[in-house]
Parts: C-alpha cells; structure tokens; sequence
C-alpha cells in the first residue's frame, strides 16, 4: 500500500513562501501522476496542482498560477510544490495524492485520486 507523507507546511505571512513536498517511503513514485490538494473545513477540496510521472506535463488552478511551481525529482522519488507570494485564501490542509492510471487533466480534472496523505497545515496570516 503506497503511503504518502507530506512535509513543510506552517505559518506564514501574507507575501511569504513555502515549500511542500511529498514522499513516499520504501515506494517509488516515477510511475504515478502526483497532485496537490487543498481543503478548508467546511468547503469542497481543490486541485491544486498536478504533475505527469515523467514532469513534462503539469496542470495548475486558475487560483495559483504565476505563484505555485509544481515539480518532481524521480530520482529523490519526492514531489515538490513551491508556493510564493502566499495569500490569506490560501490557508488550508493540503494534501499529496497519487495515482497510476490517471493523466494530469483527469487527476486536476475532479477525478480522486487512489492514494492520499495525511495533510499537512498552511496558514497565511499577520
């Protein structure tokens, strides 16, 4: 059962960066289509960002573009999300997901993926 572990959340000012990234111990990932989710209690969870196996494809929210950088480095089987120019509405649990099937545009697109992280806490706040 692939168990993935997100990193690197945590409180931050409005303007800020962080960065997330998502591993998978003892598995590796060069196989599967990797996003990112967000969710905020009480509201429906959002893509984020989504990243091929091979990292030539990548697939962002409207809401994140021109901030977020999604990437993958197979050969450290981790998959990064850099976030800059961190905003108030960003605050949420966000979650590393993979699957083996889907491409980019269906993982992104409202099809769930198989495998899930715990989450990981980002709070944008002064």
């Amino acid at each position: 059962q692939l168990r993935l572990v997100e990193s690197g959340g945590g409180l931050v000012q409005p303007g800020g960066s962080l960065r997330l990234s998502c591993a998978a111990p003892g598995f590796t990932l060069d196989a599967y289509t990797i996003g990112w989710f967000r969710q905020v209690p009480g509201k429906e969870r959002e893509a984020v960002s989504c990243i091929s196996s091979s990292g030539r494809s990548t697939n962002y929210a409207d809401s994140v573009k021109g901030r977020f950088t999604i990437s993958r480095d197979n050969a450290e089987n981790t998959v990064t999300l850099q976030m800059n120019s961190l905003k108030p509405e960003d605050t949420a649990i966000y979650y590393c997901a993979a699957d083996i099937t889907y491409p980019v545009r269906d993982m992104c697109g409202g099809i769930p993926p198989q495998y899930w992280g715990q989450g990981t806490q980002v709070t944008v706040s002064s």
